[in-house]
């Protein structure tokens, strides 16, 4: 008995003038919360201003740990107000770093500055982002003392040319840059070391990267001829990371199109059969190149294990090179797939392959929140994000389900009780009319 007297004074509480303090509760609460986020993100808008001032520190590892957490930050959240207000010195910073700076701190800056034009987005910034830091880090190549430094290096170059560059001649001069590292011959400095296995894949993921925005007719010709041979030399490295590069390189190359300007020299005489003469040889050359590469890929995709060889990188590279022969022989793209937020992600080109792999593995593990909230990448990849798809396409959550869609939840409830009303309504209503009928 007490317990159910106790259950009705409290339904009699509820149903009294005191709900209005149950609503005046929930609203604090409410307001405490907002509060709350408010001041988290105060804090890490503090946090991102102190790193920015201990990079004025003499000391490195101080400035080092600083890059870290810019970083971290960057990664965790599309930083848009702090960019709008703190980029041009958080540039300058860096760059600072990228001249004077140990290897660590060259790496962490350039990464810096990679987060810094994909969080800005194409526009003024990302091209002033470029223009500033293209000579810094010009210079900071031609000191290849360290892979790690020389890779952020062609990453940072590879991003900021990506999101900042607004013509063909400004893509095609970072990638004149990359090139020079592996083939100094075309730069001022002649005697150099032979490049490592991981610089050449550096730089050939990289320069691909770029050339995934270029139009085959608006390459200069000059530039780079004998690259698919170069790209065909790669191919037989037993570094399987360089072979893999190559190959998905080889195969943008062929889907780009323009052969000419990538096999081998081109001369013109002005004498039309002479001309003639020289485009017949220039196909043959073309079609020889090609012959060689397609005998190579099949190759590499039905290669045994050796001794001492991963079965994974194995594996990595024969379904790779099976996805090449399958284009070069039938024309199919590489189909792939992510899945970002329970939607996918999906890529039919190699250019988009390409693309996704070296954002992938640029951001690491913020790559899924820049696919969520980077507008950039939205464009770039031609995906709309759960949150910004029509209501009648989200997924229900797991709260909404409890609350909507269980049978004990408050909206079943509350529809059982209008059924149970109009049931027990309805019941009246006949019971009048059959009553009535009576009467008459």
């Amino acid at each position: 008995m007490g317990r159910r007297s106790s259950q009705r004074r409290n339904a009699a509480m509820l149903d009294s003038d005191d709900t209005d303090s149950v609503s005046s509760s929930s609203t604090t609460r409410s307001d405490m919360m907002l509060s709350g986020l408010e001041e988290v993100q105060f804090d890490k808008e503090t946090v991102l201003d102190q790193c920015v001032d201990a990079l004025y520190e003499k000391r490195g590892s101080t400035r080092e740990k600083a890059l870290a957490s810019i970083i971290e930050a960057f990664n965790s959240n599309i930083q848009h107000e702090f960019v709008e207000k703190k980029f041009a010195t958080l540039l300058q910073l860096c760059l600072s770093s990228i001249r004077r700076g140990s290897s660590k701190e060259i790496a962490l800056a350039s990464h810096v500055i990679g987060l810094l034009s994909l969080t800005a987005g194409p526009g003024d910034k990302a091209h002033e982002i470029l223009e500033e830091s293209v000579k810094p880090i010009s210079v900071a190549l031609k000191s290849r003392s360290d892979n790690s430094k020389i890779s952020s290096l062609l990453e940072c170059l590879a991003i900021i040319t990506f999101v900042g560059g607004k013509d063909p001649e400004e893509t095609e001069e970072s990638m004149q840059l990359m090139w020079q590292v592996i083939n100094p011959k075309l730069g001022p400095n002649v005697a150099t070391a032979k490049p490592s296995p991981a610089m050449i894949t550096a730089v050939v993921s990289s320069w691909s990267f770029l050339l995934t925005t270029m139009d085959g007719w608006t390459l200069n010709p000059k530039s780079w001829q004998g690259s698919i041979s170069y790209f065909s030399n790669l191919l037989d490295k037993e570094d399987r990371s360089v072979r893999i590069a190559a190959g998905e390189t080889l195969a943008l190359v062929f889907e780009v199109g323009s052969l000419e300007k990538f096999s081998g020299e081109s001369k013109g005489s002005g004498d039309s059969s002479t001309d003639e003469t020289n485009k017949s040889r220039e196909l043959l050359h073309i079609q020889g190149l090609r012959a060689k590469v397609l005998n190579q890929v099949r190759t590499l995709s039905a290669e045994a294990g050796g001794k001492g060889s991963a079965k994974k990188d194995l594996n990595n590279q024969r379904n790779t090179f099976r996805d090449i022969l399958e284009f070069l022989e039938d024309g199919y793209g590489p189909e792939t797939s992510a899945k970002i937020g329970g939607l996918l992600l999906s890529t039919s080109t190699w250019a988009n392959l390409i693309q996704l792999n070296f954002l992938k593995h640029f951001l690491g593990g913020g790559f899924v929140k820049h696919m969520q909230e980077n507008e950039f990448l939205h464009d770039v990849f031609g995906f709309t994000p759960k949150k910004n798809l029509p209501a009648s396409q989200h997924r229900v959550s797991g709260t909404d389900k409890r609350m909507y869609k269980s049978p004990n939840s408050i909206l079943n409830k509350a529809r059982t009780q209008f059924l149970n009303k109009q049931r027990m309504l309805s019941q009246d209503k006949n019971v009048g009319y059959y009553a009535g009928g009576d009467e008459l």
